[in-house]
């Protein structure tokens, strides 16, 4: 079992930024790509990004491209998401998943068969 939780969310301007962490229970983190999923309101949930289980691929959204960096600490169990320059339809909770080594872009395309989720953390932003 893996457990992920989530941290770093808030209300923020637009144009500002936040960094998003997702902690796991276990160091076995090391055996799964970790990914971010967000949903906004009436919408369904979408990939942000992803990252490999060792660093070295890693996955953004168009929408995302630029402005989002993804990374990841294995000695932490800790992966995060620096988001800077964001807008308004960024709102939403965004999610850490777990799956069990996969490549970053089949993860990143669907969120069905993901193997672990967080609850989730608010991002808001709005002046």
């Amino acid at each position: 079992q893996l457990q992920l939780v989530e941290s770093g969310g808030g209300l923020v301007q637009p144009g500002g930024s936040l960094r998003l962490s997702c902690i796991a229970s276990r160091d076995t983190m090391t055996d799964y790509t970790i990914g971010w999923f967000r949903q906004a309101p009436g919408k369904e949930r979408e990939g942000v990004s992803c990252i490999s289980r060792h660093y070295d691929f890693v996955n953004y959204a168009d929408f995302v491209k630029g402005r989002f960096t993804i990374s990841r600490d294995n000695a932490k169990n800790t992966v995060y998401l620096q988001m800077n320059s964001l807008k308004p339809e960024d709102t939403a909770v965004y999610y850490c998943a777990a799956r069990f080594r996969t490549p970053v872009k089949t993860m990143c395309d669907t969120d069905t068969d993901i193997d672990y989720w967080g609850k989730g953390t608010l991002v808001t932003v709005s002046s």
